[in-house]
């Protein structure tokens, strides 16, 4: 059994993990809300297209027969990256939800 496609996605979601979980102690300073959510959101939002972009590309070139990965690998890609997209559609509604709660919130 081939690991590497397991691997792959094991180690994008540790990076997304840390990525999410962890902030420099510079940027609390620097800036009194934290790190840069728009920075971190549109690293999440790239991450998230070039998984896309990757496994399209994998699935062209295995169709193509131009590809030296096996159909496990491609599937494997495949299903990451329409996890990831799905991760992604979450985040954004939790947020569309968040800005009408605070938006309805009498002051």
């Amino acid at each position: 059994m081939d690991t590497q496609g397991i691997e792959q996605m094991l180690n994008v979601l540790r990076s997304t993990a840390a990525e999410a979980g962890a902030a420099k102690p510079a940027e609390n300073e620097a800036s009194a809300g934290g790190a840069d959510f728009a920075q971190v959101l549109k690293n999440s939002i790239d991450k998230v297209n070039h998984a896309q972009q990757q496994a399209t590309q994998m699935a062209e070139n295995l169709a193509a027969g131009t590809s030296e990965q096996n159909l496990h690998e491609v599937m494997i890609a495949l299903q990451t990256a329409s996890i990831s997209f799905q991760e992604m559609v979450q985040v954004r509604n939790r947020l569309a939800s968040a800005y009408q709660e605070v938006m309805n919130m009498q002051v």
